[in-house]
């Protein structure tokens, strides 16, 4: 397998599943960076903020800094800014998106907004989806952080920001613009940050639909481990495969 300099790691499923760590994964990262390489953690996750998955990763023995965490609400706030610079905004979310709107300085409200933005909410309600509804319907434009229907936890897969951008988008009749993987704006910014070349980059993840598909529409290796949420009889029936296909990161070879 080929060497690299920068490796993308997601995070859910990959690193680990809820409050278990991947160790296979644990080890891997350690070994990259005894080596030299950049290790980077690319995730669609919209609930924590980064220093909260840094912390998370350091509980489990991952070291890394704040800035080479990039997660779909950064990406999602920087789009927002640039195209609607004015906008108010009215967020479905938790601590993750609403700490990237302030750093943004985005206006958020919770009347007549300019824009809907969704992330993961573990606290949803109907009263909320029904405000985000109505506000559509009224003209807001509707982005969304991420399209993860599925998400890894210990006890097994439960539903993720997809699946509620999935139930918006039939109450609306408006598909969201989403910034997180498979889209690879994240995978963008981290290639401008560290000037680095498409050639030394690889990404590594466990759900074909966003993690793998990122890297194929960024023109990057991938690798494919089956800790998470595509299992391997799903993944081959793919047209296109990723570049590696592993059960753990410990079967990665150097």
């Amino acid at each position: 397998m080929k060497q690299y300099k920068v490796y993308c790691l997601d995070l859910d499923g990959t690193m680990y599943r809820g409050k278990e760590p991947i160790q296979e994964a644990v080890d891997f990262v350690a070994r990259c960076q005894m080596q030299g390489a950049e290790t980077y953690f690319i995730t669609n996750n919209a609930a924590y903020t980064r220093a909260e998955q840094q912390q998370k990763l350091a509980n489990f023995g991952v070291q890394t800094d704040v800035e080479h965490i990039m997660n779909s609400p950064m990406a999602l706030a920087k789009f927002c800014k640039q195209h609607y610079p004015d906008a108010r905004v009215l967020m479905i979310g938790e601590e993750g998106l609403e700490e990237a709107l302030v750093a943004e300085g985005i206006s958020m409200t919770t009347s007549n907004p300019d824009v809907v933005m969704m992330g993961l909410d573990r606290q949803i309600t109907y009263s909320k989806l029904s405000e985000a509804c109505l506000a559509i319907r009224n003209g807001a434009h509707f982005l969304g952080t991420n399209v993860d229907q599925r998400f890894p936890t210990e006890r097994g897969l439960v539903p993720g920001n997809g699946s509620f951008l999935k139930l918006m988008e039939a109450a609306t009749g408006v598909e969201p613009f989403v910034v997180g993987k498979p889209e690879p704006h994240m995978l963008q910014f981290i290639q401008q940050q560290g000037s680095y070349e498409k050639n030394q980059m690889v990404l590594i993840g466990d759900n074909y639909d966003t993690d793998i598909l990122a890297g194929i529409r960024y023109g990057i290796d991938t690798a494919y481990v089956a800790t998470g949420v595509t299992p391997v009889q799903e993944l081959l029936k793919k047209e296109v495969q990723p570049t590696y296909i592993l059960s753990t990161l410990a079967n990665w070879n150097y």
